[in-house]
């Protein structure tokens, strides 16, 4: 016997899932001059890169390139050291 498609068992036919693509989110850094050496000091900007529990935010989320977010993972880690911002949110 020979697989018949006409049978109603076959999924073949089955409808799509539709693709949501989302815009790709621009690089802050790459679009603006800001001096890399005097970020750390900026705790303004940094703390747009903060989560409420004062977790940096990964990429995906906020949108910077791989190379800022290195610099920017920096200076967080920087500004918190030399305590102009904190390690934890209350």
């Amino acid at each position: 016997m020979a697989f018949n498609r006409t049978e109603k068992g076959d999924k073949s036919e089955a409808p799509r899932k539709r693709v949501i693509r989302r815009k790709k989110k621009v690089c802050v850094f790459c679009t603006e001059t800001i001096d890399p050496f005097t970020l750390y000091r900026d705790t303004k900007v940094l703390s747009r890169f903060i989560s409420e529990r004062g977790k940096i935010l990964p990429r995906r989320i906020t949108g910077t390139c791989a190379k800022h977010q290195r610099l920017l993972t920096t200076s967080v880690k920087r500004a918190r050291h030399i305590a102009l911002m904190p390690y934890t949110v209350e």
